[in-house]
């Protein structure tokens, strides 16, 4: 590979750090193993793709996007654990494209199962599939499935790496390895002569690496304790660096305007205004827009708003009653999937209460507070990119297509993100960058788009709609039959990514709802895609983020047809099914005190979703405070399995369920001829700190199997929200978001 050598040449470089040299240490439990894309300086040398020990101490490649969620903090928990080092003495980087950071839990999530009923084969069948995505180039941070995929090759890393030096001491004194023990980045021989790691690095790199053990967890140090976050004083002091801090000599500053009605072309444009500004370097012409350099990003962006151009017709209805018709219409062809078929759903048991309802959810953007951009240097026979993208192997093949340069020619430096949620997965801020680029030779441009620009052109969670059909006697349900009917995001994400739009049953559609354990006898869901073209991608919680909504929003429907509490009759029906779930939904009744009965005034709703391996539970408490609501209060239970950071789980499930409030109550994209309304936060808002409810958080560990953080209380938020307005005033909501119907304290 001619990229190793370009990077032993020019040093591999992420913000201020430089890893010229050093040994690197680690070992993957598989048959192939991707080579290495680290080569190390003059008189080391490279062992492994996670764990370099040189004159400067022990460095982790930590290839995971760093969106403000803390993955870097635990990845590097789960070597400093085995290694035998603080947490403060690791450096962490991101390192470079690579297959060897391959995703290994992302494939498994496509086995049709619901993964709270899947067997020990089952999982051991998903970590088989999970090595396809050496193949794939899935080096992609999403799905939370950052610390299933690090738990076990982290921790193997660091034990092999503590061995590996173990031995050169061993060697180096004429004793047993068994007879030494390490600390604090030094290896202890019997006699308390302690050689630092560095002193051993060159001759560990000579050595087999030696079959190692895993530490029990009662042995661990730093893992399932709160640790500091590796990323907190940089961004306290603003010293981290984001793709938006970027800044080169000579640095020229670009925006973009393109067609507002997605997918359409650009049919003329003057440019002349925008050229007659001074301090405006050039125009770039594209088929679907332009971009304009500048001194500064903020003249770049009056110069594109000054051009007058002529857009043409987008791909799809330009209305929303003619996407909104389209996706009624999806509901009469042949579903895409059925993936829960349990009993007889056609049939209606004698003597049960029937049950029907209608919802429907919309359009969402990402909103990410740091908006999409790029810097990027064409030097004709290379490219330089510096992005916040959570796909580096994916985002440099677009480069290098964009650029005209063979991907070994081109050097990605995947930065700290300012939110990712799924928009930094896409890759067309980074080719947008490396297309102005070779536009400006030898002259670094960094491409930032306006926030109207990177709102009304996301790839929007897809508006959707649901049809549910449920029964109840004998205060349980026995019948719940749903159809969802929405477009794929999976076809068109994979479509952008591999080129090519996977067929069969597409279990992401209808996650949330096929596999949440109830025990229902009649259980059934189907999946009808909509065709339709408005560009879609992965949002938080991506399905389930409205299936939640759907199929617990119908709990609390039959719950009430029942007359039971909506909390007691959730536990009824995932007691039989899966314990966690169960305890869950007992923990946070205890947390929040739940009764069933609420004071004048207050209303309460609980909410429940299986999301990523993860079951939440949530009871969310509103108040009336003169007509208007309040969000008061929110408790939340979530069981992972194995709680490597409490206190960094703690902030995922509160900021997950901050996501999901916000989308719930505020959260909308229209569409008006074939334009996004919404151009910026005055249109499209989210909770603020005074709106924001008190929240208290429970983390369980008695899920069989670690389950994902960054996304599974996302869903659970909407569905609370909606049983606890209906709690308070009696209306049901079955469409969202919440403030057409109802006015909240803002």
């Amino acid at each position: 590979m001619s990229r190793i050598g370009k990077i032993a040449r020019r040093t591999f470089l992420v913000g201020s750090l430089a890893v010229a040299g050093g040994v690197a240490f680690g070992i993957y439990k598989l048959r192939e193993t991707p080579p290495n894309p680290l080569s190390p300086g003059e008189g080391a040398a490279a062992l492994n793709s996670f764990v370099i020990v040189d004159g400067d101490g022990v460095t982790l490649v930590a290839p995971k996007a760093e969106m403000g969620q803390g993955v870097h903090t635990t990845w590097a928990a789960l070597i400093a654990e085995e290694l035998d080092v603080e947490l403060a003495d690791v450096t962490l980087i991101h390192g470079p494209p690579a297959k060897a950071y391959f995703n290994s839990s992302l494939m498994a999530e496509g086995l049709p199962n619901k993964g709270y009923d899947a067997s020990s084969f089952a999982h051991m069948l998903g970590e088989v599939m999970g090595q396809a995505g050496k193949f794939l180039n899935l080096q992609v941070t999403g799905g939370s499935t950052s610390m299933t995929d690090g738990y076990e090759r982290m921790r193997v890393a660091g034990a092999t790496a503590r061995e590996t030096l173990k031995e050169a001491a061993a060697q180096r004194l004429g004793v047993s390895r068994a007879d030494l023990t390490t600390e604090a980045g030094q290896v202890i021989a019997p006699d308390g002569t302690a050689i630092p790691y560095a002193e051993l690095a060159m001759a560990a790199a000579e050595i087999d690496p030696p079959h190692v053990e895993l530490r029990p967890p009662s042995r661990w140090r730093l893992l399932g304790k709160t640790q500091p976050r590796v990323d907190m004083l940089g961004k306290a002091t603003g010293t981290a660096e984001f793709a938006i801090d970027v800044r080169r000599e000579s640095m020229k500053f670009a925006t973009l305007r393109i067609n507002p009605k997605l997918g359409g072309t650009m049919i003329s444009a003057d440019t002349s205004a925008a050229e007659g500004m001074p301090g405006v370097e050039k125009v770039i012409r594209f088929e679907n827009g332009i971009a304009v350099v500048a001194r500064n990003t903020w003249l770049a962006i009056q110069a594109a708003e000054a051009a007058e151009i002529e857009w043409g017709a987008a791909p799809y209805p330009p209305e929303m009653d003619g996407i909104l018709a389209t996706l009624d219409a999806a509901f009469q062809a042949e579903p895409n999937s059925t993936l829960r078929d349990d009993g007889d759903a056609d049939t209606l048991p004698a003597g049960a209460t029937e049950v029907t309802a209608e919802y429907d959810t919309p359009f969402l953007a990402h909103s990410t507070m740091e908006p999409m951009n790029a810097t990027a240097l064409f030097t004709g026979d290379a490219l330089e990119v510096w992005s916040g993208n959570q796909a580096p192997i994916f985002t440099r093949r677009v480069c290098a297509e964009a650029a005209g340069l063979d991907e070994d020619a081109v050097t990605l430096h995947t930065t700290l993100m300012g939110g990712g949620f799924g928009r930094r997965g896409e890759l067309d801020f980074s080719r947008y960058a490396a297309m102005v680029a070779r536009e400006m030779p030898d002259v670094p441009v960094q491409v930032t788009w306006s926030r109207e620009e990177d709102m009304r052109h996301d790839f929007y969670r897809p508006a959707t709609k649901a049809r549910f059909r449920g029964a109840v006697q004998d205060g349980k349900a026995v019948l719940i039959d749903g159809a969802i009917a929405g477009p794929s995001i999976t076809q068109q994400a994979m479509g952008r990514w591999l080129g090519l739009s996977p067929g069969g049953p597409d279990k992401g559609h209808v996650d949330g709802a096929f596999n949440q354990p109830y025990a229902v006898p009649n259980f059934r869901i189907r999946g009808h895609l909509a065709d339709l073209d408005v560009p879609i991608g992965f949002w938080r919680s991506v399905g389930a983020s409205h299936n939640a909504f759907y199929l617990d929003s119908f709990m609390d429907e039959l719950a009430l047809a029942a007359g039971r509490d909506p909390l007691d009759f959730r536990l009824a029906h995932a007691r039989d099914a899966f314990a966690p779930a169960a305890a869950v939904l007992e923990r946070v009744g205890e947390m929040s005190g739940w009764t069933g009965q609420t004071a004048e005034g207050i209303g309460r709703g609980v909410g429940f979703c299986y999301a990523f391996g993860t079951p939440v539970a949530m009871v969310i408490e509103v108040a009336d405070e003169d007509g208007a609501i309040r969000i008061a209060k929110a408790w939340i239970a979530a069981d992972l399995g194995t709680a490597l950071d409490p206190g960094n789980l703690e902030a995922q499930m509160t900021g997950g369920m901050i996501y999901g409030l916000s989308a719930a109550v505020m959260g909308e994209i229209t569409f008006s001829d074939g334009e996004v309304q919404q151009r910026n936060f005055p249109d499209y808002d989210a909770l603020r700190i005074h709106t924001v409810p008190e929240t208290a958080v429970a983390i369980l560990e008695t899920n069989p199997h670690m389950g994902g953080a960054g996304e599974p209380s996302t869903p659970p938020a909407a569905p609370a929200l909606a049983n606890a307005i209906f709690d308070l005033t009696g209306t049901r909501a079955r469409s969202l978001p919440l403030n057409k119907q109802f006015t909240f304290v803002i």
